[in-house]
């Protein structure tokens, strides 16, 4: 033992290094036993979500008058210069 490290330092850093080695393995043992719960359970997944649709949504569409339509133009006219 260093002559410079007093009892209770050295009690104190062994007793972190039990702490943290008894977390690492209980972590362990539940990420296992999850995997294996996972693996059991393993049926139809996310029954609660509705069907999806084969089909995507139609296309919305409306109409410009002349003046939006030049209006539009004038403003891609602008961007491109960018």
């Amino acid at each position: 033992m260093p002559e410079h490290v007093s009892i209770l330092q050295l009690t104190g850093v062994v007793g972190l290094a039990l702490v943290t080695a008894t977390w690492v393995i209980l972590l362990r043992t539940r990420r296992r036993a999850r995997a294996a719960a996972v693996v059991r359970h393993s049926g139809p997944v996310l029954q609660a979500l509705p069907h999806q649709r084969q089909a995507p949504p139609h296309r919305e569409s409306v109409e410009l008058t002349p003046a939006e339509r030049d209006a539009f133009a004038g403003l891609m006219r602008r961007l491109d210069e960018r």
